[in-house]
């Protein structure tokens, strides 16, 4: 099988618009693969709020980051493309953290122009290094990777604090850098999107967040819709955590209410079976491992 680097450039080049949802987790990336979706995004929100319960404003430095990345690939076989974050410090910073990402295995990995400490794209008080800095940065990330097989993902910030104007003309100077894929996150609208998809001269990616939940700081539209506007990547960044918060606190909910049940009663609409979850982990595939190198009694 072709590196996952080399099969998610052959679906961007092919005119395929990619669904990524987010994965921080082994339950996330499994469920993911085996629901069919072509590739993931390993999402630094996920990791920082689900592993440490810290927000995603930059507090998880590399290590950890590193850490939770390399645990997913291990356990999945589509594309993934890493978050990380600003790259860490400087262009050296980020040459060095491109090459450790690309041990991992991901397909990609994706750097951003934010002031450090990074916070999430769709808060207040954004701010963004110069642009000239963040070409840098490009230059060195792809000067990094062993293997041109491994995209470089270049997302601007620039749209919120400074204007859409700023985000194309950043998105154009990463992809002169090098960059490979380039991200523009929080936009505003529909219009917006399709701007800077048509006047950017590259492969782009939108954040549709919760894809099937709005918020304030970008318009919530389909796949088709994106298709339509020249999106190559749709990076959902927070469906899957958002769903897993609501599914918890739903159960968790029907069991406080059980306290004062005189019987109980079942909510299979709420709750995966045991054979599920083991199916999911590939148990069976596990204990032949177990029974075939079990000592003789």
């Amino acid at each position: 099988m072709p590196a996952s680097g080399a099969r998610l450039r052959k679906m961007i080049e092919a005119g395929e618009t990619v669904l990524m949802p987010n994965v921080w987790d082994g339950f996330s990336a499994k469920l993911v693969e085996s629901m069919g979706f072509k590739a993931a995004l390993v999402s630094g929100a996920g990791l920082s709020e689900s592993r440490w319960g810290k927000p995603d404003l930059g507090i998880m430095g590399f290590r950890e980051s590193l850490e939770g990345t390399k645990i997913i690939s291990d356990i999945t076989s589509i594309p993934l493309i890493a978050d990380a974050d600003t790259g860490y410090g400087n262009a050296m910073n980020v040459y060095n953290t491109i090459v450790e990402f690309e041990k991992t295995g991901v397909a990609g990995v994706m750097i951003e122009d934010q002031v450090w400490p990074k916070r999430c794209g769709h808060v207040r008080g954004k701010e963004v290094i110069p642009s000239d800095e963040m070409v840098e940065k490009v230059r060195a990330a792809v000067d990094a990777r062993k293997s041109r097989d491994l995209l470089i993902k270049a997302r601007t910030d620039a749209a919120g604090p400074i204007g859409i104007a700023e985000a194309i003309k950043r998105a154009n100077m990463y992809l002169k850098a090098g960059a490979d894929l380039v991200f523009a996150d929080a936009l505003l609208s529909a219009k917006d999107i399709g701007r800077f998809a048509k006047e950017v001269n590259g492969p782009v990616a939108i954040n549709m967040g919760f894809g099937i939940r709005s918020r304030p700081t970008t318009p919530l539209l389909t796949p088709k819709q994106l298709h339509k506007l020249g999106v190559s990547v749709v990076d959902y960044g927070r469906i899957t955590s958002a769903a897993a918060i609501m599914g918890m606190r739903k159960a968790l909910e029907k069991l406080i209410e059980s306290e004062k049940l005189d019987e109980p009663v079942e909510h299979d609409e709420l709750l995966v079976s045991f054979d599920e979850i083991q199916k999911l982990m590939d148990y069976k595939r596990w204990m032949d491992i177990d029974n075939k190198y079990e000592a003789k009694k």
